[in-house]
């Protein structure tokens, strides 16, 4: 893949005038860059899932030990435990406290299993943040114009429970048969989407599966980026940046240029186990702030 590193006078006007038109979408969003005026500041999340065979206390343990800033708490998805074991056991102080305790922000829920609702109280009383999950297929196989409408309208009802509890919804792209896959339907998204808390969870493993570009994808998301998974199409922990193949500077380059206003997040599927899921994702922490740093330097 071509390589198209920005200069670092590009990379740093890009970042400021991005974040300086953003005012962010919720309170992590707004510490997470510094200030309004500051250059876009890169931070890094991890999802849980990565280590879902741990419990959620030793989960977030090896994700702050890693030195992630924030982390991506996951429902059942392949029977990852641990939100549920915060909703039924930890509950909202008790989960407040553990990511004290290890200095981890919260920055979303994945309830792709049990669906917004079940987990939205307990969002919000944990500081609120975004939570993501999927769209479904298409209501009429032939119009997607139509089939994206009768969704966005079927969220009202989660959209105001976004609003009750101060948190925010990201639709992730999807390959197969999602009604948010290609690009064209990205673009139908943003452009009928009204709502302030509703937003998209950018994969660029489906992007890349689809051969569509990435930064493409990036720049028609926009300010409605809400969460971004660093994952490339690949085997194994090749997912993962720094060990497949792609070169992310120019992801980076494209989120600076909306004005992207949450962590980064280095993700694959099918983790192996903690130990070598530690070293790899310490090896793809590693090569990301390694990019962040030839855009700012330009090198």
């Amino acid at each position: 893949m071509q390589r198209d590193v920005c200069s670092r006078r590009t990379f740093l006007h890009l970042s400021t005038a991005a974040a300086a038109g953003m005012v962010g979408a919720c309170g992590f969003a707004r510490t997470s860059c510094g200030g309004d005026d500051a250059p876009w500041k890169m931070r890094l999340a991890c999802s849980s899932i990565n280590f879902s065979s741990l419990p959620i206390e030793q989960a977030v343990e090896r994700i702050a030990k890693l030195g992630f800033d924030a982390i991506d708490i996951w429902s059942a998805y392949v029977g990852c435990p641990h939100l549920d074991d915060a909703l039924n056991r930890l509950g909202p102080d008790a989960l407040t406290e553990l990511l004290k305790k290890h200095k981890l922000d919260l920055y979303d829920f994945s309830v792709y299993v049990g669906g917004y609702p079940r987990y939205a109280e307990l969002l919000g009383k944990v500081g609120g943040g975004v939570a993501v999950h999927g769209s479904g297929g298409f209501s009429d196989p032939d119009d997607l114009q139509k089939s994206m409408k009768t969704f966005l309208e079927r969220l009202k009802p989660e959209l105001e429970l976004a609003e009750k509890h101060d948190s925010y919804i990201a639709i992730e792209n999807h390959s197969g048969k999602s009604l948010l896959n290609f690009i064209d339907s990205i673009k139908a998204f943003t452009e009928l989407n009204q709502h302030p808390r509703l937003g998209i969870a950018l994969a660029p493993y489906h992007i890349q599966k689809n051969s569509e570009s990435v930064e493409e994808a990036i720049r028609i998301c926009g300010k409605q980026l809400l969460f971004f998974y660093a994952w490339q199409n690949a085997e194994g922990t090749g997912q993962l940046p720094g060990i497949g193949p792609t070169d992310c500077v120019p992801w980076l380059k494209a989120l600076a240029e909306v004005g992207f206003r949450y962590p980064v997040t280095p993700f694959m599927h099918h983790e192996p186990a903690p130990d070598e899921m530690a070293e790899a994702m310490a090896k793809s922490c590693q090569y990301l702030k390694a990019c962040y740093d030839r855009c700012r330097t330009g090198l």
